[in-house]
């Protein structure tokens, strides 16, 4: 219970930046719903009490009539453009901000929260995700103020007209909500794992696309098609289970409205001849089954709309209660005067899902100024142990210190400033030649970034290109050769 209290809450806390314009996307949509329903009640006022006054009057009153109708039709629809424009646009900050959230959420997670889940994964859930959360923070509040004042509103106006008929037609709304409640739970479940599947597609080919040089090198293009297939199958599996269910519950509902139709006529016309209902309540209270039949149709669209903005909102909050790994402590000071003197002291690491260590007890002591090379087979930590230094992972026992201070006392930013670090797998991003070296300090000057250059003997082959230092990498610095590519991670740490 606590922690759907803990949901509701996060949910709601994007709204409140929002107030204001929740408040007036509220009052337009209730407006909105108002005038729905006074309208046919100005067609019942024309067609029934009218006739009972002299022609004169009558006249009159009609045209009078009609002009407060068509005031109505433009409040209508002015009240309804807000909505569309400014309840949209409520919806796009909000999902604006949640993928904001998650984004900088990601950038807080140590290496070994990405060890465990892929790219393409995460990507789905700040995009796809977010979307559909945004989709219900606009439409949800609209279509629960709508729909019920549409709803109650038209069952009170039925039952000044005729109660028994009103009661007649609002019993097939317990058998027909328990329908749509059966078939909902079975969409939810559906479109949960549509969302899933769709992840592992993305995951799947942004792998495949990524590495679409190795696949073309062993010439391996069969099997990437055949993994991508499955992942394919799957998901179209898992939307199929979501539209029989999708297919049974609004197919089911519409039934359950044309029979209730087909009921009112029936009465409606027994009344009649009966002469306890005359022709233009008979009409009237057609127009409001009319009317009462857009708010079910917009409670089965809210329905849908609902399980799969909560979905993607359970699959948002699932990676934001995921606390960091690595945090800064409350005393964390900054490193200064860096001399580089680094000591592992009874180190012990080993990975979450591994049980055996990658060291244990492991003691070393590199002083300033000293060149030490790790020197070893694949896999034995020679990364593993540089990457504890910047707390990239987080030792399981031991102490490393820099200068004679604990890692973890020193604020992850500065202790990795202090750092430079070229990667075994270098790794450029989009954009020129420039932004990617003064990625290292992107307040550096252009001078700079030459003499960044040519610390690392970069700027000699820079010059060669056709546009210098202002030529695009492509993505992940395809253009450019594993030599160039590395040359530039080196000016970066320059």
């Amino acid at each position: 219970m606590g922690i759907v209290n803990s949901r509701r809450r996060k949910f709601l806390s994007y709204y409140k930046p929002y107030t204001g314009l929740l408040v007036a996307d509220l009052a337009c949509a209730l407006g909105a719903a108002v005038i729905a329903l006074i309208l046919p009640l100005c067609v019942r006022h024309i067609t029934k009490d009218l006739l009972d006054v002299t022609e004169s009057v009558a006249t009159e009153q009609i045209y009078t009539m009609g002009l407060v109708m068509l005031v109505l039709v433009i409040l209508h629809g002015l009240f309804h453009m807000f909505v569309s424009y400014q309840g949209h646009m409520m919806g796009a900050l909000m999902e604006r901000d949640m993928r904001a959230e998650l984004f900088d959420h990601y950038q807080k997670m140590s290496f070994g929260f990405y060890d465990d889940r892929q790219t393409g994964e995460l990507m789905n859930r700040m995009t796809n995700d977010t979307f559909w959360l945004g989709e219900l923070c606009h439409h949800g509040p609209e279509d629960i103020v709508i729909t019920s004042i549409k709803f109650f509103g038209t069952f009170i106006v039925l039952l000044t007209i005729d109660v028994q008929l009103t009661l007649i037609v609002f019993a097939f709304f317990p058998p027909m909500a328990a329908y749509a409640f059966y078939f909902n739970r079975q969409m939810n479940v559906a479109l949960r794992a549509s969302k899933d599947r769709i992840g592992d597609i993305n995951a799947q080919a942004e792998d495949s696309l990524a590495g679409v040089r190795v696949v073309k090198s062993f010439t391996n293009a069969a099997i990437e098609r055949a993994k991508f297939a499955i992942e394919n199958d799957r998901f179209v599996e898992a939307k199929g289970e979501g539209y029989r269910s999708e297919s049974y519950l609004y197919n089911g509902v519409v039934a359950f409205t044309q029979v209730f139709t087909i009921v009112i006529v029936v009465f409606g016309g027994a009344s009649i001849a009966g002469g306890s209902l005359d022709l233009v309540d008979l009409v009237t209270f057609v127009l409001y089954i009319g009317l009462l039949v857009e708010p079910i149709r917009t409670a089965l669209n809210f329905a849908r709309l609902y399980q799969e903005g909560t979905t993607g909102f359970d699959r948002l909050v699932e990676v934001l209660e995921i606390e960091p790994d690595i945090e800064d402590s409350k005393q964390a000071l900054e490193l200064q005067h860096v001399r580089g003197n680094v000591a592992f002291r009874n180190i012990t690491f080993g990975y979450k899902d591994d049980d055996t260590h990658v060291f244990r007890d492991l003691s070393l002591e590199i002083e300033a100024g000293e060149f030490v090379a790790l020197v070893g087979s694949s896999g034995v930590g020679k990364t593993t142990l540089c990457s504890l230094i910047p707390r990239f992972y987080e030792v399981s026992n031991g102490s490393i210190a820099i200068d004679g201070h604990d890692v973890r006392d020193i604020r992850q930013s500065s202790l990795r400033r202090n750092i430079g670090i070229v990667q075994q797998d270098t790794y450029l991003f989009a954009g020129t030649i420039a932004d990617n070296i003064r990625y290292g300090r992107p307040d550096a000057t252009h001078n700079e970034v030459i003499e960044a250059s040519r610390r690392a003997h970069a700027h000699d082959f820079i010059m060669a290109l056709q546009d210098g230092y202002a030529t695009d990498v492509g993505q992940r610095g395809v253009k450019l050769s594993g030599g160039q590519r590395q040359r530039l991670s080196i000016a970066r740490v320059f």
